[in-house]
């Protein structure tokens, strides 16, 4: 059984469900932030921000696998609450998206940025990111909302299916132009 700490004084408890919500927001908001600015160093609209050690290239899944160990040990060991607990949150997302922004790279070690696998481990990750924060509220559900929730389930799956065939179809056109895009980046 979970144990809970007492929050700090003035400080509401943070329930696994805000924390959740947290983690989500900055999962999504670094994730979607790391593509934005790799895109953009790719095709040299900014400046070349990446870390080159000895000319290698320090790609920022290493960034989000520190960041994973530094938020483990301080909830491990610090045990945070309330608003450090919250704090701990919005850390532990971006760290994950950080890490599974590259999953194709450590899954196949290497490879191209741009690999399928990336975004599906990062919309598995999102996915149990969003039971963790709001499937308790479907416990509540009605008759009523449980229709209405199955018919968005049914239109979300059917989005899906056509969001995955139509980035059959973009890798196809735009994937041969992002991996121009990576190869003339590259040192």
């Amino acid at each position: 059984m979970a144990r809970q700490r007492a929050a700090a004084p003035g400080a509401p408890p943070a329930g696994t469900a805000e924390l959740a919500r947290r983690a989500l927001l900055a999962f999504l908001l670094t994730f979607i932030a790391a593509r934005v600015l790799v895109l953009l160093i790719m095709a040299q609209r900014i400046p070349n921000l990446y870390l080159f050690m000895h000319g290698t290239h320090v790609h920022h899944l290493n960034y989000g696998i520190f960041l994973l160990a530094a938020v483990g040990a301080w909830l491990l060991f610090g045990a945070p609450h309330g608003d450090s607990a919250r704090r701990a949150a919005l850390l532990y997302g971006a760290a994950m998206a950080l890490t599974f922004d590259e999953f194709g790279m450590w899954l196949h070690l290497g490879g191209s940025y741009w690999q399928r696998a990336s975004l599906d481990a990062v919309v598995i990750v999102a996915a149990l990111l969003m039971l963790l924060a709001y499937a308790r509220q479907i416990r509540r559900f009605e008759s009523r909302h449980l229709r209405a929730f199955l018919a968005l389930g049914v239109a979300l799956a059917a989005f899906v299916a056509a969001v995955y065939f139509a980035s059959l179809r973009l890798g196809n056109y735009a994937g041969p132009r992002l991996e121009q895009l990576e190869q003339a980046s590259s040192p």
